[in-house]
């Protein structure tokens, strides 16, 4: 069986909670993702995306050069290790609805990225992955 370890991306860029968000959409923008870990000394404590910084900060009329990462992230990250393996990441994606998934050592310090392009690259799961990204891709119920 497959371990994440084996298809995550290493050397991932993360902001830290007192950065601004402008610094969190730089990296998004330069790695070309909609999310990045927040790390305090290399340990994961939250997530920013980039539809936090637009519906926190942007939409209530903030300047995104004075609130920081710490005040939109969310709190409540799903990880897996190293050694988790890539079905359970897949399910977990879903079960979360999310596309990435911080990977993080027994420590909770960051080791690398899961993303759901990383699945379906590898064939033998393309359809876990595509299971996962269509439920990631179920929409919420909102108004108008």
């Amino acid at each position: 069986m497959k371990k994440v370890s084996e298809i995550m991306t290493k050397n991932v860029q993360f902001c830290t909670p007192h950065e601004s968000l402008v610094t969190a959409a730089k990296i998004m923008r330069d790695v070309d993702c909609g999310s990045v870990p927040v790390c305090d000394s290399n340990r994961v404590i939250g997530m920013i995306t980039d539809r936090d910084i637009v519906i926190k900060c942007i939409a209530t009329g903030n300047n995104v050069n004075e609130v920081h990462c710490h005040d939109v992230m969310t709190h409540d990250v799903v990880t897996c290790s190293p050694d988790t393996d890539v079905h359970e990441c897949a399910r977990l994606m879903a079960q979360h609805q999310i596309r990435r998934i911080p990977v993080v050592n027994e420590k909770g310090e960051l080791m690398g990225i899961c993303a759901i392009g990383d699945l379906a690259q590898e064939n033998i799961y393309i359809n876990e992955a595509g299971e996962a990204l269509s439920d990631i891709s179920e929409p919420d119920n909102y108004r108008h």
